[in-house]
C-alpha cells in the first residue's frame, strides 16, 4: 500500500512539467497567431488614399444635399473630404494607436500628420482670410470653432479622443457649407479674391520651403548663414554661427519622407479646388496655367514607391536617396508658386 502511494506521488510529480510546457506551447503558439495577425493587418493598413476628382466629389455632395454649386463650395467640399479620409482611410487614424500594430507603425502617422498640417493652415486661412470680406468683418463662427477643433492634439487616444474633435470639425465646415448654399443665409461667404488666394499661397510656399529644406538635410549640407540678407539694419536676438551644417537624423529621414507625401497629396487636392472656385480670378490674372503647373510639379511626389526602404543614398553614389528626388519636385513647386503670387499681386 505504501508503494502504490509512493508511485502516485511519483507520477503526479512527473506530470506537473508536462503540464506547464503544454501550457508554454499554447502560450507561444497564441502569441505567434497574435503577431502574425498583426503583421497582416500592418500590411493592410500601410496604404495611402488614391487622388479623387475634387469637381465630381464636390458635385456629388451638392446633389446628395440638393444645393447649388456656389463660389466656395469645391474648395469647402474638398476640404470636409480630405479630412474624411484622414479619418477612414484604411485602417482608421492611427496617431493615436497605443496598441500593436498602428504603435509599431511611423509612416502611415507621419503621412497622416502631413495632410492634418495642411488641414490645420487651410482651416486657419478660412477663417482669417476666404470667409471675411475685410479686416475689420467678425469671423464666421461655426469656421473660428472648426480650426480650434483641427488643432487638437493629434496623438490623444482618450478624454477626448482625436478622432471625435476632428469629426467635430468636419461637422462645423459642413454646417458652414450648408449656411453658403442657402441663398436666405448671407451670413457665411466664401470671397474668391487674388488677395484671399495670395495671402493662402504664402502660407503654402512657407511649409513647402520648410519641407524641401528638411528633406536636402538627409545627406547633410553647409550653409552659411543669410537670415538677416537685405536688410544692413536688421538684428536679431542671439548671434549664430556664419557657417552651419544642417542635417536630418538617421531615424528621422523616411518620416520627414512620409509627411512631405501627406502634405503634397492633401494640396494637390486643395490647389485643385482653387482652381475650381477662383477660375475667373486666375483667367482675368492670366494665372490658371501657373495655377496649373504648380500641380504638375506636385502630382510626381505621389508616384508609387517601389523600394522596401527610404533610400539615403550619397547625391550622386551608387543608391538613390528618395528624399533628395521629393525635395527636387517640392522646390520646383515652391518656385511656381513664387511666380503665381507675383502674378496675382500685379494690377
Amino acid at each position: 500500500m505504501a508503494d502504490n502511494t509512493a508511485w502516485e506521488r511519483l507520477v503526479q510529480v512527473g506530470a506537473g512539467p508536462g503540464r506547464m510546457g503544454r501550457a508554454g506551447r499554447i502560450a507561444g503558439a497564441v502569441v505567434g497567431v497574435y503577431l502574425l495577425i498583426c503583421l497582416v493587418m500592418s500590411w493592410w493598413w500601410d496604404y495611402e488614399p488614391d487622388n479623387f476628382s475634387v469637381r465630381e466629389s464636390a458635385m456629388e455632395n451638392a446633389e446628395q444635399h440638393s444645393r447649388p454649386l456656389v463660389i466656395g463650395y469645391v474648395a469647402t467640399a474638398t476640404v470636409i473630404r480630405v479630412a474624411e479620409t484622414l479619418l477612414e482611410r484604411r485602417g482608421g487614424y492611427l496617431s493615436n494607436d497605443v496598441f500593436p500594430p498602428g504603435i509599431w507603425m511611423d509612416n502611415v502617422p507621419n503621412w497622416e500628420f502631413g495632410v492634418l498640417t495642411q488641414l490645420r493652415d487651410m482651416a486657419r486661412a478660412y477663417r482669417i482670410d476666404f470667409s471675411r470680406s475685410q479686416s475689420q468683418s467678425t469671423e464666421d463662427v461655426d469656421l473660428a470653432e472648426a480650426e480650434g477643433k483641427f488643432f487638437f492634439d493629434n496623438a490623444s487616444w482618450a478624454f477626448p479622443q482625436t478622432e471625435s474633435e476632428y469629426r467635430d470639425g468636419i461637422r462645423l465646415f459642413e454646417r458652414y457649407l450648408e449656411r453658403l448654399a442657402d441663398s436666405n443665409r448671407p451670413d457665411a461667404q466664401f470671397y474668391a479674391r487674388a488677395d484671399n488666394l495670395q495671402q493662402w499661397l504664402q502660407g503654402v510656399e512657407t511649409r513647402l520651403g520648410s519641407l524641401s529644406q528638411r528633406l536636402s538635410a538627409s545627406v547633410g549640407k553647409r550653409q552659411l548663414n543669410i537670415d538677416l540678407a537685405g536688410d544692413a539694419a536688421a538684428l536679431q536676438s542671439t548671434d549664430v554661427p556664419r557657417d552651419q551644417e544642417y542635417k536630418t537624423p538617421w531615424l528621422q529621414i523616411d518620416d520627414v519622407f512620409y509627411e512631405a507625401r501627406g502634405q503634397t497629396w492633401a494640396l494637390i487636392h486643395l490647389l485643385r479646388a482653387m482652381e475650381e472656385d477662383f477660375g475667373d480670378v486666375l483667367d482675368k490674372k492670366n494665372a490658371r496655367v501657373s495655377l496649373q503647373q504648380i500641380i504638375r510639379e506636385l502630382e510626381p511626389t505621389q508616384q508609387t514607391i517601389w523600394s522596401p526602404f527610404i533610400l539615403n543614398g550619397d547625391g550622386l553614389g551608387l543608391l538613390a536617396n528618395h528624399s533628395l528626388v521629393m525635395a527636387s519636385y517640392i522646390s520646383r513647386a515652391n518656385a511656381a508658386i513664387t511666380d503665381l503670387r507675383s502674378l496675382l499681386t500685379q494690377g
